[in-house]
């Protein structure tokens, strides 16, 4: 019995030491990662240095004439939209999606100064050089507080806004969660695991249901931390972590004259910093169920679509019944 638990045992290491051995290692630029399309690269000149920008530019089966630009969240990319963008592309649309500055395959600078309106203003350039004159603006998580802000800035531009649980519908600091410096940021980024990704992800983004594919969005995001240029991507990091964190849109949100279509996972409990708020006003944070309704309360032209049983990724973890409601809404309008 004991030989036979001992052959087990080793088996098992086996199975197990591989997975271990050959776990993922990208580079700064995630080279190694391969996104579901051809990755174009747009360079532009900011803050006196020059930058690339990758994006997806993917045609639409039967053209509707309408663009969808796609802007994803600080822990996404440009590839972790596939699903809508194979939604959107059947149903006509072009699509644009962007990894933004400091993100993904796009460059990650030394020092520069980050702020919603910059990525704002990089993403109008980009859709300038593609003479792209209006777009429908879809933006997950971070990438709705991004959208927000192009919507602001470029309103003629934005023909309808589409926020996937958004975060910044409620302002962490003014609320009492202590603030944390670029520095500090860094240091925490610094200890970024797959292991502490997926477990993350497990509870915020698909609300305690794992499934196979998704380990690959946790391979894409830990294996930057991994390879030769894991510094530049936790500083980088860090500086759009503070960005978030001290700019936030909510209080423009009754300047939003276009359709705006808020569709809300709503087991979903993002807030930044909360691992450092205080006790109390822990457990107030992030509650999806009651930001939504009133986040459309605030918005002069928003409807609401709420999922009961998703988390922060709803296109993600349940991509044919988003999808579904998405076109179903996008039709409406």
């Amino acid at each position: 019995m004991k030989l036979i638990k001992m052959a087990a045992l080793a088996v098992l290491s086996f199975v197990l030491l591989p997975a271990t051995a050959t776990a993922a290692v990208y580079g700064p630029q995630l080279e190694g990662f391969e996104y579901p399309y051809p990755v174009q690269q747009f360079s532009l000149n900011s803050q006196q240095q020059q930058l690339e920008m990758a994006y997806l530019d993917l045609p639409a089966a039967k053209p509707n004439g309408k663009v969808a630009l796609l802007l994803h969240g600080k822990n996404f990319c440009a590839a972790t939209w596939q699903g809508s963008i194979e939604a959107l592309t059947t149903a006509g649309y072009r699509v644009i999606a962007p990894d933004q500055i400091g993100f993904c395959k796009s460059s990650k600078p030394k020092q520069y100064q980050f702020s919603f309106q910059q990525l704002a203003v990089n993403t109008k350039a980009l859709l300038d050089k593609l003479n792209i004159k209006q777009v429908t603006v879809m933006g997950h998580s971070m990438g709705g507080m991004l959208a927000t802000r192009f919507a602001l800035l470029y309103p003629k531009e934005t023909e309808q806004l589409v926020l996937v649980n958004p975060i910044g519908l409620e302002d962490w600091k003014a609320l009492g969660v202590p603030y944390r410096t670029v520095d500090q940021w860094y240091q925490r980024e610094l200890k970024t695991s797959a292991a502490g990704i997926k477990q993350y992800q497990l509870s915020t983004y698909y609300a305690g249901k794992w499934r196979p594919e998704f380990d690959r969005w946790v391979e894409m995001q830990a294996g930057m931390y991994q390879g030769q240029g894991k510094e530049q991507v936790a500083w980088n990091s860090a500086l759009t972590a503070e960005m978030i964190f001290t700019q936030p849109v909510l209080y423009e949100f009754n300047q939003l004259k276009m359709p705006v279509l808020l569709m809300i996972g709503e087991l979903d409990n993002t807030a930044i910093a909360k691992d450092i708020a205080p006790a109390e006003l822990k457990p107030t944070l992030g509650n999806y169920a009651k930001l939504g309704p009133a986040t459309v309360k605030a918005m002069p032209n928003a409807s609401l679509v709420t999922f009961a049983d998703l988390g922060h990724s709803p296109h993600i973890q349940d991509p044919e019944r988003f999808h579904q409601q998405l076109m179903k809404e996008l039709q409406a309008k």
